[in-house]
């Protein structure tokens, strides 16, 4: 009898297509809306972009940014809309994949699930807000100090960011840290499920050291800087989703062990 119960809950899969489809038109047309929100706003959004560029820059004449093919600002702000649609639409796709994976979760996976999607944006956002906060004013200043004045038979050196390139750069390193700052809602996760352990972790920490360096020396752009900035943090997040795995370990081992003694 439970098993024609539950026979007739199962969802044909005819009604998933159905229910997938529609979570990817939810998806699609909130990126689309953000997108076209974003592009309104394009110059505003540019505005805060290059604020750090500004704040070094200011006070020094001639300053200004420039762009060399008569289509280059308009693709600009397209990219710019893209990325930052991506970043605003991201809780709706979120939701959207929750409803759709929801319904065939237990409540403990739910509960489980929950928690790594909410933390998601969030680490991504302080990721982005390090880069533009902490990382740009040092990086741009460390960049214009190869800016040479000039004098009697030499030309100045002077910087003429062209938008495209700033914008490339600035995107590069906010999704390089925003990516970096996910590493403990994986490794916590995989904690969770068993692929991974807190002692794992921690013996494989020489390596985790050496591979966070690699990956900041491909993620971010060639300056020493950026990926320095970027490396010692993810050494921090990796001890940190150490510390979260023997949390959920601790979790685990008490769940089993009341489960135990119930039975």
């Amino acid at each position: 009898m439970e098993d024609v119960t539950a026979d007739e809950k199962r969802m044909p899969l005819l009604d998933h297509l159905v229910e997938l489809r529609s979570r990817l038109i939810y998806c699609v047309a909130g990126f689309l809306v953000c997108f076209f929100i974003a592009f309104f706003f394009k110059e505003e959004i540019f505005t805060f972009l290059v604020r750090p560029l500004a704040r070094v820059l200011e006070g020094r004449t001639g300053a200004r940014m420039i762009f060399t093919a008569p289509q280059e600002a308009f693709f600009t702000y397209i990219k710019q809309s893209f990325f930052v649609a991506a970043f605003i639409a991201f809780p709706i796709i979120a939701s959207q994949i929750w409803m759709f994976v929801a319904p065939g979760l237990y409540k403990h996976e739910k509960r489980a699930f929950l928690p790594f999607l909410v933390a998601t944006p969030i680490l991504f956002f302080v990721g982005g807000a390090m880069v533009y906060y902490v990382i740009f004013p040092v990086a741009w200043d460390f960049f214009l100090g190869f800016q040479t004045p000039g004098g009697q038979g030499n030309l100045p050196i002077q910087i003429e960011p062209k938008i495209s390139e700033y914008l490339s750069i600035s995107m590069q390193l906010i999704f390089a840290f925003g990516l970096g700052f996910e590493l403990p809602v994986l490794l916590i996760l995989l904690a969770r499920v068993g692929l991974a352990t807190a002692d794992g972790l921690a013996k494989r920490r020489r390596y985790a050291i050496v591979c966070a360096f690699i990956a900041a020396a491909i993620l971010t752009p060639p300056d020493v800087i950026s990926q320095i900035g970027l490396a010692v943090p993810i050494i921090l997040l990796y001890e940190i989703s150490i510390i979260g795995a023997r949390m959920v370990e601790k979790k685990r081992a008490e769940r089993e062990a009341a489960e135990e003694t119930a039975a």
